[in-house]
């Protein structure tokens, strides 16, 4: 028996927002999940997952979700930060859901503590200085 743990990136498009994904990847796959993130509204989805659960089970569900439809990224990347490019103008710490950055009180520094990143983009999306670097 081979154990598979792995974290995933889903994206929901419209059709698929009511679907229950979440229940079959559990009930029907015998898989064990954590959300580490989820935004679904009636327009679209985005829920990235932690996933563990024996290797067949684990190819199996992932075959349901990719038959559903959905958009499926593993998180097999990290995200840095370019130091020398950083501006501390915040704007990823509003925007991380996973809480990985901070603001110092005092200097308005910002730190990144990439244990906490859950690898889902958006800070290099919305980073004007492109100091937030994805790593395959």
């Amino acid at each position: 028996m081979t154990i598979t743990n792995k974290k995933i990136s889903l994206r929901f498009p419209r059709h698929l927002v009511d679907r229950p994904v979440v229940y079959h990847l559990i009930k029907d796959y015998n898989l064990e999940l954590n959300i580490l993130k989820a935004t679904i509204s009636s327009e679209e989805g985005h829920m990235v997952l932690e996933l563990r659960g024996e290797r067949a089970d684990f190819d199996k569900g992932i075959e349901y979700l990719t038959k559903t439809g959905l958009i499926i990224d593993t998180l097999c990347r990290e995200v840095t930060r370019n130091e020398a490019r950083c501006t501390d103008c915040g704007a990823c710490v509003t925007i991380c859901p996973a809480q990985a950055f901070s603001v110092d009180s005092i200097s308005r520094d910002i730190t990144f503590d990439e244990e906490k990143c859950v690898v889902c983009g958006m800070c290099i999306l919305s980073c004007p200085s492109r100091s937030m670097e994805l790593h395959f």
